[in-house]
């Protein structure tokens, strides 16, 4: 049943450099049978015998599970193994930790990540310059001066977007390109504080960053001040999209409309284990940036195309060292919005459009539902074949989804 995972191990350069690293072994329990797997620099084989050093960690799943995740679309919960913990189809025992430090391998040896070959992009074509243009600012925040990076393109009434955790603006490149939302809009994407091409503040080193709702309020406000912006457009995804609320029932007036992009009231990860996902993101024994690219593959549509997928796993991976472990205590605590505060989003002038991916585990369409009821959002709908991360995994559907909003939002 797991033949395949030799043909993929030989085929790949980056799985066989991988395999050079550390000599280890895993097992694959499925219907009351063990099969055990052995990765060195000669390759990776398949046994049926215990080897004699044991195994690291055992992964359990039944018959219909691994079968599932096969397919090539395989259902919503389903796409990768660490999706498949997180609702609790797969269970990891014996050194978790250990499956954390190997997480990318697994996921390019059981998930079909790259099935569909590499792609080429527009090799051949002639150079071409983009009309983005990329700036700095320097603004006080938190009583510290900041270096902030942004990109804008476009004219009309401003789109201000917001990145998702521990990546950056680069996330909303294809949006900027767009002319059928540039000829309309100013779109305007910035890096928070610490990520990407905005640098951390002098004294850093001596600090611990952590994401707030209050220092992330601070932030977009100062950002649309800073860039004299008449009642902004503000998007947002995930904790972007969670940050969208906030600014809704605190700042209404400022904004024109608010598009919640995988917005939830909450966020949660009932993966079984110890470590939790999260505390394993900042550790010295786990590589951080390849353990958050490893984790954001299951956040994505198995639709999405595979230069797409990969470059929005990349931004993820060239994280600094504790950022995204510091932007999800407020995806997951800080910001959580079950405190009965949710409710006064019925009142706010600003119209809340939301957009929900069918393959997202974390904000689920369900909970994108809730969210729509208890705001009496202007607009819900359920992106088909999208996950975690719309507008990088898969823009050419996005803007299926994001134009008539748009046009919702003119018209009004």
């Amino acid at each position: 049943m797991f033949e395949f995972l030799i043909p993929r191990a030989e085929a790949n350069a980056n799985i066989r450099r991988h395999l050079g690293y550390e000599a280890f072994a895993f097992a694959i329990h499925c219907d009351g049978a063990d099969t055990y797997v052995n990765l060195d620099e000669g390759g990776l084989t398949l046994s049926q015998e215990k080897p004699p050093g044991g195994v690291a960690f055992t992964m359990t799943a039944s018959v219909e599970s691994w079968a599932e995740l096969r397919k090539p679309e395989p259902k919503p919960g389903f796409q990768t193994l660490s999706t498949m913990r997180r609702t609790q189809n797969l269970l990891v025992h014996g050194d978790v930790k250990a499956f954390f430090r190997h997480m990318m391998l697994m996921e390019m040896l059981f998930s079909n990540l790259s099935d569909e070959g590499v792609g080429t992009g527009d090799v051949g074509a002639p150079p071409r310059i983009e009309g983005v243009v990329g700036r700095y600012m320097h603004l006080d925040l938190g009583g510290k001066r900041h270096r902030l990076y942004f990109e804008e393109a476009g004219n009309g009434p401003a789109i201000l977007c917001l990145h998702t955790a521990g990546s950056d603006g680069r996330q909303f490149r294809h949006l900027l390109n767009d002319p059928s939302v540039t000829d309309n809009f100013r779109v305007i994407a910035f890096d928070l504080p610490w990520h990407g091409k905005s640098s951390p503040p002098a004294g850093f080193e001596a600090d611990v960053y952590e994401l707030t709702t209050d220092s992330y309020m601070e932030v977009v406000l100062a950002v649309s001040d800073a860039l004299d912006l008449d009642r902004p457009v503000v998007m947002g995804c995930s904790i972007g999209g969670r940050a969208v609320l906030h600014l809704a029932l605190r700042h209404g007036e400022r904004f024109r409309a608010a598009i919640g992009l995988q917005s939830a009231l909450f966020a949660e990860d009932v993966s079984l284990g110890d470590p939790a996902p999260a505390d394993a993101l900042h550790r010295l024994d786990i590589h951080g940036g390849r353990l958050a690219g490893a984790s954001m593959a299951g956040m994505i549509a198995p639709q999405s195309p595979s230069p797409e997928r990969w470059e929005t796993m990349w931004h993820y991976m060239q994280g600094g060292p504790g950022i995204f472990w510091g932007d999800v205590q407020y995806y997951f605590t800080d910001g959580d919005l079950r405190n009965g505060l949710a409710e006064g989003l019925k009142d706010s002038p600003c119209p809340l459009y939301l957009l929900s991916g069918e393959y997202d585990p974390s904000a689920t369409p369900e909970m994108g539902r809730e969210v729509a009821d208890l705001a009496g959002a202007a607009h819900f709908e359920v992106m088909r074949g999208m996950g975690h991360f719309p507008m990088s995994e898969n823009p050419a559907l996005f803007r299926e989804y994001l134009l008539p909003v748009l046009e919702k939002i003119s018209a009004g």
